[in-house]
């Protein structure tokens, strides 16, 4: 309600009018008092931590004795708290992580340019610079922020490094291609490319037992890739089962050009 007075000069005005803002509204509030039960479990859960904090600006975390991100004498591992914590350092305009939908699309199309000059570097037999470009791609798949859906990085990793064994492969390190269809199973076991370029490296190796099991691994994920069953006979031929018949050809013979990448 309003109305209208005067005071005289001098005269001090210390009454109010009208109701609070909503400033004074809030700090009249009285804040409830913490439930008991969720009180009583965070303190019998609680355990004290000797910290020490490290750069930038001290936002990472180390251990308090030995000042290390992973310190396996403190039992402690602090790495993934610390790659968020220097992603927000890094961008101090995010004010809080978006939803996991949300994806970056500069990253993405950087991944996927430079997977592709890989492929085509591969196809080119140039097979050591498609390397170069496929540890390129992996490197930038690797820096997507741990707030974005983890299954499209290991979709992206898990076939930017199928193609690197397959490079690794015609360059004549099979060790490097074994290492990683090896790790393109950990991301996406049910996938039978992994374990088909698994056998292959172990063929090469001359570790046809563990081939056979890696090829029998993959048939049990896609049973009717030809591919892979045309392995599995050049193996058992290779730990002395009964030979195959003229048309079962080995892998090698049967495919004279590099398997093509993805």
């Amino acid at each position: 309600m309003s109305h209208s007075h005067s005071h005289a000069p001098g005269q001090p005005h210390n009454h109010s009018h009208g109701p609070q803002p909503p400033q004074q509204q809030q700090a009249t509030m009285v804040m409830r008092p913490p439930d008991p039960l969720m009180q009583a479990v965070i303190e019998e859960s609680f355990r004290p931590v000797d910290l020490a904090l490290g750069p930038p600006e001290n936002a990472t975390a180390l251990c308090g004795k030995h000042k290390q991100e992973k310190c396996a004498v403190c039992g402690i591992d602090y790495r993934a708290l610390n790659r968020l914590s220097r992603l927000l350092v890094a961008n101090p305009n995010l004010r809080c992580p978006p939803p996991p939908q949300v994806v970056s699309q500069n990253l993405s199309q950087a991944i996927n340019n430079t997977k592709e000059e890989g492929n085509t570097l591969f196809k080119g037999g140039m097979h050591v610079q498609a390397i170069q470009r496929y540890t390129m791609a992996a490197s930038i798949a690797a820096q997507r922020p741990p707030w974005e859906a983890q299954q499209l990085m290991r979709e992206e990793l898990s076939m930017i490094l199928s193609n690197r064994s397959a490079a690794f492969f015609e360059a004549g390190d099979y060790i490097s291609a074994l290492v990683d269809a090896e790790t393109v199973i950990q991301l996406k076991r049910p996938w039978s490319k992994g374990h088909f370029r698994k056998a292959r490296a172990l063929m090469k190796l001359e570790r046809y037992q563990e081939a056979k099991d890696a090829i029998q691994l993959g048939l049990s994920f896609e049973p009717t890739n030809p591919e892979m069953t045309q392995m599995l006979a050049d193996i058992e031929s290779h730990l002395g089962a009964p030979t195959p018949s003229p048309s079962e050809n080995s892998l090698e013979k049967a495919s004279p050009q590099p398997i093509p990448v993805s």
